[in-house]
């Protein structure tokens, strides 16, 4: 018997793809939206559309009990204005239904200089990315008292797992592991925080199954592995096929390709978060999720060194 329905928008993403598996395997009857369905998950049903069509969204979640939000725009399409407009188009499919959405947030709307980063910290954004994120969580929040229906934000550090291409570790800490190299970050003693997309479904899960106890507007924090750099490295030669020599991403480097470059000048803007050591904690969180919820780092930098690597790195060595 089904635990309730979902509809998982933006199914094809990675933060979408995870809540897909996440909740199929939790026991709910699973409906995905995106414009193709280029990641299967038996089990569970597909709608092809364009979110950013209302009448399309209407329609995908007219039986859902929870809604996931897994959309997300490339880099260089946050600003005018078109994140807040995909947005508010769910906004306005939910108006009044009384269902319950699962928003991701990020660290991104935080400061350097927040070390410490609880669901109580005042919101003050560093990067212009970051005044976008705090500007939906506003329109989350207004939504959710005004609106009829619940939202509860769960926010994370950088995503990485199995299937989870194009993100930081393929695109910049394993782009040249052919060459034998892997890079870090920051400084190798400075801590970041992470989020295995496996352990961050169930933990939207876990948020979904309690929501008839939460308020109408919540704002979790997603401890995740909180680590060095140089503990990430180590986990990741342990994982890769062939050797691997650590070595300093070149910033400087971002820096120049984003003169031409608008999604590289994004990304070096945001290099404040890999430079500075911004922990993410949630005491009440915890609570919910239980002790030991998260897979071993070890485990987690397997899965995801393996499903990029596996074959590429045997094929190189």
């Amino acid at each position: 018997m089904s635990k309730g329905n979902v509809t998982v928008l933006g199914s094809n993403g990675h933060l979408g793809n995870a809540a897909v598996v996440a909740f199929q395997q939790a026991g709910w009857a699973v409906t995905g939206l995106g414009r193709s369905n280029r990641r299967l998950v038996a089990g569970t049903h597909f709608i092809a559309g364009d979110a950013d069509d209302l009448d399309v969204v209407k329609a995908a979640i007219a039986d859902a009990d929870v809604v996931v939000h897994g959309l997300h725009l490339r880099y260089d399409r946050w600003g005018n204005g078109r994140a807040e407009a995909q947005l508010q188009v769910v906004l306005d499919a939910m108006r009044g239904s009384g269902k319950t959405l699962l928003f991701p947030g990020t660290i991104y709307n935080y400061r350097a200089g927040d070390r410490v980063v609880g669901p109580e910290l005042r919101q003050d954004a560093e990067a212009p990315r970051g005044a976008i994120r705090i500007r939906l969580e506003q329109m989350l929040a207004k939504a959710a008292r005004e609106d009829g229906f619940q939202v509860i934000i769960l926010r994370a550090g950088d995503f990485y797992g199995p299937g989870n291409r194009g993100e930081w570790f393929e695109a910049a800490m394993l782009m040249d592991h052919a060459k034998g190299k892997v890079y870090h970050m920051g400084d190798l003693d400075l801590r970041h925080s992470w989020a295995y997309l496996p352990d961050l479904g169930r933990a939207f899960v876990a948020l979904a199954e309690q929501r008839a106890r939460l308020a109408r507007f919540e704002n979790f924090h997603f401890a995740g592995h909180w680590v060095s750099h140089r503990q990430m490295l180590t986990a990741i030669r342990k994982a890769a096929p062939k050797p691997l020599e650590p070595a300093p991403l070149a910033w400087w480097m971002l820096r120049a390709v984003g003169l031409v470059n608008p999604v590289m000048r994004d990304i070096y803007r945001m290099r404040y978060l890999w430079l500075n050591e911004m922990e993410l904690t949630d005491k009440r969180l915890d609570g919910v999720l239980g002790e030991g919820f998260v897979t071993p780092l070890d485990e987690a930098v397997a899965a995801t060194v393996t499903e990029l690597l596996g074959e590429q790195g045997k094929a190189a060595a």
